[in-house]
């Protein structure tokens, strides 16, 4: 039976384009399904956040042919201090030292978006857009999606469905996965700052007691803001004028950049740990904010997604040139299991943090401050937590080619 393509992915944002980028050489007929036009993707508020692209993210990007047009646009972090608000312990990590040219890099995720748009563009990959999947029927041949644009109705087939249509994913829904939530109870408040000491493009963690606050090098005296807090204190932040904003931002970061200033609106964004309970169904597959969402707390999760698009499109490529189902049940659950060391070794990392670092219980706090002092002075420890930095740390040999 003929489908109409080979590979329907739905969304087209950074992990569903990545995907078809990856691919676009393979000879698989690819569709991508869009719910949102060119413009109102490139003018969203998620479009100011700034991604930390650890340095395993980028030798993937280099892969598929996207680093070389967003590296003018990249600020390289070369040192990266972790520290514990009012407590002694404190951890420095180096790229000279362990003898790289970055530990990772920082971009505003808009940059990277438009390039790589543009690049499937380039590449004559059909989109539908505006769309939205309404329906899908899977079956022993094929996967069946009923989607509505403008005021018409379309039905298309394929081989394989991908979900990459982020954390409120239509066709998670429609599969009905369910989800593992957690709730932090915390906000992130996302904005820009200008110091009036250079950064020395160092990246700062700081942990405290109502959540951690990260400053990331933008350029030689500016640096993007994620600070999380409480849904109470975000509230009172974010409802309060940019003064006293600014004001307690100063107070939590202390003065090691000087002075600060705002350089970009205020922007609030509730955090959860959210976890599908499986990544595939049928003849679908989930991928990126569709499968995941973690807190922003070690920076991983863009850094996850593209792993799982890469092992995903390399797992593809070798089914199809074998001229096998690339929908199949064995394929898929093949590729679920192949994903979750690297799942479980990542979220529980970064979920560990949130926990420990807000916690503010005498034993657990002295214990932890003790922790990254000793870390601090212990080499081969130092290079295992750079490893969880540049994104290298409970991987398969197969995501890191």
């Amino acid at each position: 039976m003929q489908q109409d393509y080979d590979l329907l992915i739905v969304g087209s944002g950074l992990a569903g384009n990545c995907l078809a980028l990856a691919l676009k050489d393979t000879g698989l007929r690819i569709a991508i399904i869009e719910a949102n036009t060119r413009e109102q993707l490139q003018t969203s508020p998620a479009g100011d956040r700034a991604l930390a692209l650890a340095a395993g993210t980028v030798m993937m990007l280099d892969g598929l042919g996207v680093w070389q047009g967003i590296s003018h646009a990249a600020t390289p972090i070369k040192h990266i201090h972790i520290s514990d608000r009012g407590h002694f312990g404190k951890t420095r990590l180096s790229a000279q030292k362990e003898h790289i040219d970055a530990l990772g890099y920082v971009i505003t995720a808009r940059d990277i978006e438009s390039y790589v748009a543009n690049l499937v563009s380039k590449a004559g990959i059909d989109l539908i857009s505006p769309a939205r999947v309404i329906g899908l029927i899977s079956g022993d041949q094929e996967i069946c999606v009923n989607i509505k644009q403008n005021t018409q109705s379309l039905n298309l087939s394929a081989k394989l469905l991908v979900g990459a249509d982020g954390g409120l994913s239509s066709v998670r829904q429609l599969l009905d996965i369910n989800q593992l939530i957690t709730d932090y109870g915390q906000t992130a408040l996302i904005t820009s700052v200008k110091s009036s000491i250079p950064n020395n493009n160092t990246a700062y963690e700081r942990f405290t007691s109502s959540g951690p606050l990260a400053l990331l090098p933008t350029a030689k005296n500016e640096c993007a803001v994620v600070w999380t807090r409480s849904n109470e204190d975000a509230d009172a932040l974010m409802s309060g004028n940019e003064q006293d904003f600014l004001a307690e931002l100063q107070k939590c970061f202390g003065y090691k950049l000087g002075e600060l200033s705002l350089t970009a609106p205020r922007r609030a964004f509730p955090l959860s740990l959210i976890c599908a309970e499986k990544l595939v169904a049928g003849r679908a597959v989930i991928i990126g904010n569709a499968a995941h969402q973690l807190h922003p707390v070690a920076g991983q999760g863009f850094n996850l997604g593209l792993r799982d698009i890469t092992q995903l499109a390399q797992m593809l490529t070798k089914q199809h040139e074998e001229n096998k189902d690339i929908g199949a049940a064995d394929f898929l659950n093949a590729y679920a299991v192949s994903r979750k060391k690297d799942h479980d070794w990542t979220i529980g990392f970064t979920d560990t943090l949130v926990r420990i670092f807000a916690n503010e219980w005498l034993p657990l706090a002295a214990s932890r401050n003790i922790g990254l002092a000793l870390l601090d002075h212990i080499p081969a420890a130092k290079t295992l937590l750079t490893r969880h930095a540049m994104g290298f740390a409970g991987q398969t040999n197969s995501t890191k080619q």
